[in-house]
């Protein structure tokens, strides 16, 4: 039987930071909820707190208060080693500068997550489609239950970024859970839903249209994993 637990949910999550000795409140009361399965979009203004949410979510950085679960695992307050050790089994992120190593082949990059040690130093000029297709396989090469995408077409043309998205699609068909920082506004089309930020909170969430092309094996939206500030509670 297919589970329906998320495979992120936060709950009421706050982020700070400091700099030049004031304190920053980034993100305020965050409550989100991605079920299995779920093409989501994350997208706002610039400053809106979508790169610290990313971060939050990819296990980059911890909570200052609230709770993240990934698949069921409360990790908003895990220690480094914990951290990376959930980061390289259950997240695969993709990125727009692809951070790729430029010693390793393609083989090579893409088992880095699976093994850990030296390799030959090999050289080999790839396109910027030929880098983000194995930036991808290398984000998958654990199995992840979620994928992160950071404006993983923004370093490509037009037409490579549609053929990377359409690799996205496939992916969330065949069942992958995926999240997708984004500032274009056609992608909006290719999710199931869209999370709108604005000054560190979740302002809203729209799902899909009838006209919004489902090329996603008829993976549905569960009709519970929604997302929601405090206010709107």
């Amino acid at each position: 039987m297919q589970t329906t637990e998320p495979i992120v949910e936060l709950t009421n999550v706050h982020k700070f930071y400091t700099l030049g000795g004031k304190r920053l409140h980034v993100l305020k009361g965050v409550n989100m909820s991605v079920g299995p399965g779920e093409y989501v979009a994350i997208m706002g203004p610039s400053g809106s707190g979508k790169s610290t949410l990313l971060n939050l979510l990819g296990l980059l950085d911890v909570v200052d208060s609230g709770d993240y679960r990934l698949a069921g695992d409360d990790v908003g307050r895990l220690g480094d080693r914990d951290l990376a050790k959930r980061r390289n089994s259950r997240i695969g992120f993709v990125f727009q500068s692809f951070n790729l190593f430029p010693q390793l082949d393609v083989v090579g990059n893409i088992e880095v997550p699976m093994v850990y040690g030296r390799r030959p130093l090999r050289q080999r000029h790839l396109s910027g489609g030929e880098m983000q297709r194995t930036a991808i396989a290398r984000a998958l090469a654990n199995e992840p239950p979620l994928l992160l995408a950071d404006e993983p077409t923004g370093n490509l043309d037009e037409t490579t970024g549609n053929e990377i998205m359409e690799l996205f699609d496939r992916l969330v068909a065949s069942g992958q859970t995926m999240i997708l920082v984004t500032h274009n506004p056609t992608y909006k089309e290719r999710v199931q839903r869209v999370m709108r930020m604005r000054d560190g909170q979740v302002q809203g969430s729209d799902s899909e249209t009838e006209e919004s092309p489902r090329r996603h094996g008829g993976t549905e939206a569960h009709p519970n994993y929604r997302a929601s500030t405090d206010e709107q509670k």
